[in-house]
Parts: C-alpha cells; sequence; structure tokens
C-alpha cells in the first residue's frame, strides 16, 4: 500500500475532514497547507496528484496518536525517515488502544483469520527471530475490519 492509500483510508475510516487533517498534522508540531491534504488524496493519474512521503505519513500516524490518546508531554516523536507496514500498524494500534483481542476481532469482520502468535509477530522488533514482515493483504483487512466496525452501514469495500 502507499502512504496515500493509506491516508485516503484513515480518512475515510474515520470520516476526517480536510481541516480536519491538518489538525492532526498540527499535533504532531507539523504544518500541512490545505492544498497538499487535497494532493495527497487525488487519483495517481491526476496531474495535481502529489506522492506523500514516509516522513509525512509517519508525522500524520503521531498526530493520530495524539489525538486519540493525548498529547505526550516534552517533546513530540520525531517521524520516521522510512515507514513499513508493521511501524503503521503498531502507529494505529497504539492510537485505537487496541490488544490483540481487538485486532483479532477486527479482523474476523473481514473474514481473516490470524492467530495470535502471527499478529504478535508483527509488533516484534526486527532483528527478533520471531519477527514478521506485515504485508499490504493484512494492513488492508486491518483497515477495511476498522471500517466495518465504525462505518457498518457503509459496505462499500473500496474507500
Amino acid at each position: 500500500m502507499t502512504t496515500n492509500d493509506i491516508l485516503r483510508r484513515i480518512r475515510y475510516v474515520f470520516d476526517l475532514k480536510d481541516s480536519d487533517i491538518k489538525d492532526v498534522f498540527a499535533l504532531a508540531d507539523v504544518s500541512v497547507t490545505r492544498e497538499q491534504v487535497i494532493a495527497w488524496q487525488k487519483k495517481e493519474e491526476d496531474e495535481a496528484f502529489i506522492s506523500m512521503t514516509d516522513p509525512e505519513l509517519a508525522a500524520f500516524l503521531n498526530g493520530f496518536i495524539a489525538l486519540k490518546r493525548g498529547k505526550r508531554d516534552g517533546e513530540q516523536p520525531k517521524p520516521e525517515a522510512k515507514l513499513t507496514n508493521n511501524m503503521v500498524f503498531q502507529k494505529l494500534r497504539i492510537a485505537l488502544n487496541l490488544q490483540a483481542e481487538d485486532i483479532l476481532a477486527i479482523m474476523q469482520r473481514v473474514d481473516f483469520n490470524l492467530s495470535k502468535h502471527e499478529l504478535s509477530a508483527f509488533f516484534r522488533k526486527p532483528d527478533h527471530k520471531n519477527y514478521r514482515e506485515c504485508q499490504n493483504q493484512v494492513l488492508r483487512n486491518f483497515l477495511m475490519g476498522l471500517q466495518r466496525q465504525l462505518r457498518p452501514g457503509d459496505m462499500a469495500d473500496d474507500a
């Protein structure tokens, strides 16, 4: 999944307006313009499309954590230079304060079965022997499950 896809899906799942997205970035001490937010949401074929960088998505996710959990005292976390699906998944897990059982239940909403052990492997450090790389399919299904949980009347699966 591209950074733009992830932003679009999160925006849709949580029904965030352009101004809300700007506010989320502000919580991470990052300033973005409404034009940037709009350009990130365009389709790749559109000439106004701008590809979102990993540090920009990381800043958004850090702000999303602050929005959902409250802003940390002191210095805010610095956005990572390179994001992996595992890091995106972990940041969403933190923001939504989800336990393993919660995530497994979300995945069940889209008939995607994972064991607790498979799930925990995504949240380990990359050098751990049981670490497992989170594939696009897993992240996509998690976001789709969130959509079905938070927007049950809206069964359009292509956000």
